[in-house]
């Protein structure tokens, strides 16, 4: 038994009931009754007529006894190790007491400054010491290219 839905109301349309209204551009609706067709010709929007299933799907009506309400899922925190430093780590200085960290943090900061200048003045005393050698020797290199590097040009051996 083929039966139709409702144009307006969204209902069922069993056969031998019902209505045909074809408009101009040949589009076809089918109504239950003349109250769906009168409703529909006044245009009349569904989703705000209490009866119609488009108004009740909208404002959820009478699918509570079918579908229970879903439960939302409460997210749960998880702790997890960051690269280059493990779980244990984590939350030892998490628990440790700000003066702490601050005093452990500044005698960081101390010890690579230190190093930091030990570098630079290793730098230094490279760099006298290639200077003090270098002075003896006359200066080969006379263009740009030379001094950055390149490879010296070939003579000509030929005439």
């Amino acid at each position: 038994m083929r039966t139709y839905d409702d144009s307006f109301s969204g209902q069922r349309i069993y056969p031998g009931k019902g209505k045909l209204y074809v408009r101009g551009d040949s589009k076809i609706f089918r109504f239950q009754n003349s109250k769906s067709q009168s409703l529909f010709l006044q245009r009349k929007n569904p989703r705000r007529i209490a009866w119609t299933v488009l108004y009740r799907r909208q404002h959820r009506k009478g699918i509570s006894e079918e579908v229970a309400k879903k439960r939302t899922r409460r997210t749960v925190k998880a702790q997890r190790a960051i690269v280059g430093a493990s779980l244990d780590v984590i939350k030892e200085r998490r628990n440790q007491r700000p003066e702490a960290r601050s005093a452990a943090r500044a005698a960081a900061i101390q010890e690579g400054k230190e190093k930091k200048a030990a570098d630079a003045s290793a730098k230094k005393a490279e760099k006298a010491k290639l200077a003090a050698a270098g002075k003896g020797q006359t200066a080969r290199i006379a263009s740009k290219q030379g001094s950055k590097g390149a490879a010296p040009k070939v003579q000509a051996r030929t005439r």
